[in-house]
């Protein structure tokens, strides 16, 4: 996985991600993708490109426990999310809905640095814009398997139960 590193700060809420208000209008990912971040960055969603990552500070996703702020993220192509930590409810909505999260320092994290998320016997973050390699903590591997299927639904649709 390789993308654009998209850089947003710490303590960034469910309803940074997406506003609760927008939830009422639609749940559809693709027109709630309009919606991203606009309360923190009102071009962000404009601007942001399919396979572009997000990179924030701790505690990522905190607040409310609404799932549409994973779909959302997920509606506009964005494939994973890098962050030191994660409120525990995000975490899990972006396993069970195809998005990576990624656990790692991202102090030296740069707008517009290109990424590249390697999995091998753990997880490492590519900077390939400064050469260097960031170690991330390890995703266990039936939470790896439910991302790389699209999520926990069509995880059960191709295997019927965990595969353990």
């Amino acid at each position: 996985m390789t993308g654009r590193a998209r850089v947003f700060g710490g303590d960034v809420n469910t309803d940074y991600i997406i506003t609760s208000r927008r939830k009422r209008e639609s749940l559809d990912p693709q027109v709630l993708r309009r919606y991203l971040f606009e309360e923190l960055d009102a071009d962000f969603a404009a601007s942001v490109e399919p396979g572009d990552l997000i990179v924030a500070g701790k505690n990522f996703g905190c607040g409310s426990a609404m799932e549409v702020a994973v779909t959302a993220v997920v509606g506009a192509g964005i494939p994973g999310v890098l962050a030191p930590s994660f409120s525990r409810t995000y975490y899990r909505n972006a396993v069970n809905n195809g998005l990576l999260p990624v656990v790692c320092d991202t102090s030296g994290i740069h707008e517009g640095d290109r990424l590249t998320v390697l999995r091998g016997e753990g997880l490492a973050v590519r900077n390939e814009t400064t050469g260097e390699t960031i170690a991330a903590a390890a995703l266990p591997r039936i939470m790896w398997e439910i991302v790389a299927a699209g999520g926990l639904v069509p995880y059960f649709r191709r295997h019927g139960d965990f595969q353990v």
